[in-house]
């Protein structure tokens, strides 16, 4: 993909919040939310921003589709700025954010899409057919007559999507796509999207999801505190860790100053732990893992260690390192 028209440009791009009044428990303080991004997308890529919650996705998909302004830096979408030719572009592009907004839950999911394609100026003549098509595209067809309220989250994320493409934009912007949506309706949004990028739609996601990104994106950036860390395939990041192995320990008793003592080891370059119901589960990332366990195991010893073992490295394992980086 890469080489190919670009269509999306990205330079210096940065937003500060100002600071908020005392009451709501900030100090007053503004906040740094994306910090000097730059990047570009190609026509009919999927570029993802990848990165968990609070590290600048969504502040950085609404100023690219005009919902915010920049404080600084600059971003062209179709070759118009986002700030001086917002008019121009936003027939052009869509964004879908999902969760409970953006819907009108007292219409149908019909309703719905007819609403949204007249603030598009959808033609009349067009726009039966065109909801027809998307009401079978996204799956509503039989539930295209019942009131959103009545759907369920699933059902309301596919609305979501379809009200994206009313417009037949360029360019498509989705923020969190599959966020608290079940294993098999994230299975089939993921593979809605891949149909349209098929079809030559140019789509920018963000996602806190390795799997989503891996399966999905040609290029992706990880982002974190507001800053780009990496950029580049979910190949290529993953055999950034290649050289690396991993070791995984499964324990009841690990907590944040075990993760640091485990940080603070040679040869160690990144922890990370998630923590389950009754147990945790910490991978750490290093140079030479058998020479390491040993080490490991002897630092734990009273930590109710379940089980030690070394496994290769992942894309999620890649997304730790970057992240964790100086």
């Amino acid at each position: 993909m890469n080489g190919g028209e670009t269509v999306i440009e990205v330079k210096d791009l940065t937003k500060v919040y100002p600071a908020a009044a005392r009451l709501f428990g900030d100090g007053g303080r503004e906040k740094l939310a994306v910090d000097r991004v730059s990047f570009d997308v190609h026509r009919g890529e999927i570029f993802g921003l990848l990165g968990p919650n609070g590290a600048g996705k969504t502040t950085t998909i609404k100023m690219l589709s005009t919902l915010l302004i920049p404080t600084s830096g600059s971003a062209t979408v179709l070759g118009l700025d986002v700030v001086s030719g917002s008019v121009k572009l936003r027939p052009r592009i869509n964004l879908v954010s999902g969760g409970e907004r953006g819907l009108y839950f007292r219409l149908t999911g019909r309703q719905n899409l007819e609403f949204f394609s007249d603030m598009y100026r959808v033609p009349r003549e067009a726009k039966k057919k065109k909801i027809g098509d998307l009401l079978e595209l996204v799956g509503l067809t039989e539930a295209a007559d019942i009131r959103v309220e009545e759907y369920s989250r699933g059902m309301k994320q596919r609305l979501h999507l379809a009200r994206g493409l009313v417009n037949d934009p360029e360019v498509l912007f989705l923020d969190e796509p599959t966020l608290g949506l079940d294993p098999e309706i994230s299975r089939e949004t993921r593979a809605l999207i891949r149909r349209l990028s098929e079809k030559g739609m140019t789509i920018l996601l963000t996602t806190h999801y390795m799997f989503e990104a891996d399966e999905l994106c040609d290029r992706l950036a990880i982002i974190s505190d507001g800053r780009i860390r990496a950029m580049g395939s979910p190949y290529s990041m993953k055999e950034s860790v290649r050289n690396d192995s991993i070791i995984e320990i499964e324990a009841r008793e690990l907590g944040e100053a075990q993760k640091k003592e485990l940080a603070d080891l040679p040869g160690v370059s990144a922890v990370s732990v998630e923590f389950l119901e009754g147990r945790q589960l910490a991978r750490i990332v290093v140079d030479d893992a058998p020479a390491l366990i040993p080490t490991v195991a002897a630092l734990l010893e009273n930590r109710k260690v379940i089980s030690i073992r070394v496994d290769q490295p992942t894309l999620e394992d890649a997304y730790i390192k970057m992240v964790n980086a100086k």
